[in-house]
């Protein structure tokens, strides 16, 4: 029946996060491996850090989006559905936020990936290839604490769409 094609397709779509810069405080990337754990108990999902520029610090603002634009970019194929975080994105509620996922699954589209760019944000060619641009808040937060709070609102959605009670364990 259709419980048993969307749970097929829940588990053949493949989410990836590419973040850009590593994260370095072991608190945020404790819980954030502990979102990862509980988002792959419903399907594939990986996070993908590229390293910060070796060269950024003697580098402009505008070199170092485009040089991490180029790495970010290389990591997206064509038949990828692209979500770009970025604060001058759509504002959207949890709920909404569940129906859009619920949306790509059901298209039955194979990769969606988020990404989440560098301290200057994101490069225009990045948004140009976003299929939505997404804003977790107009508040600016440091870019560690960003990632956690998207993954969490990823796993929050899934739990909406399984009509599961989401629990602080």
């Amino acid at each position: 029946g259709d419980n048993y094609d969307l749970c097929c397709k829940i588990w053949t779509m493949n989410i990836r996060l590419i973040f850009m810069g590593k994260t370095d405080d072991q608190n945020i990337r404790d819980l954030l491996d502990d979102y990862i754990r509980r988002i792959t108990r419903y399907y594939h999902c990986t996070i993908h850090e590229i390293p910060t520029l070796k060269k950024s610090s003697s580098m402009r603002e505008e070199e170092v989006k485009s040089a991490e634009a180029d790495i970010i970019l290389s990591q997206v194929t064509k038949d990828d559905i692209v979500v770009l975080l970025d604060e001058r994105g759509k504002e959207i509620r949890s709920l909404d936020f569940a129906s859009f996922m619920n949306q790509r699954f059901l298209s039955g589209m194979k990769g969606l990936v988020f990404i989440i760019g560098g301290a200057y944000g994101a490069d225009q060619r990045i948004k140009n290839r976003a299929d939505h641009i997404l804003s977790l808040s107009r508040m600016t937060f440091p870019h560690q604490l960003v990632r956690l709070l998207f993954t969490e609102q990823l796993y929050r959605a899934l739990t909406i769409l399984r009509n599961e009670p989401y629990h602080h364990e």
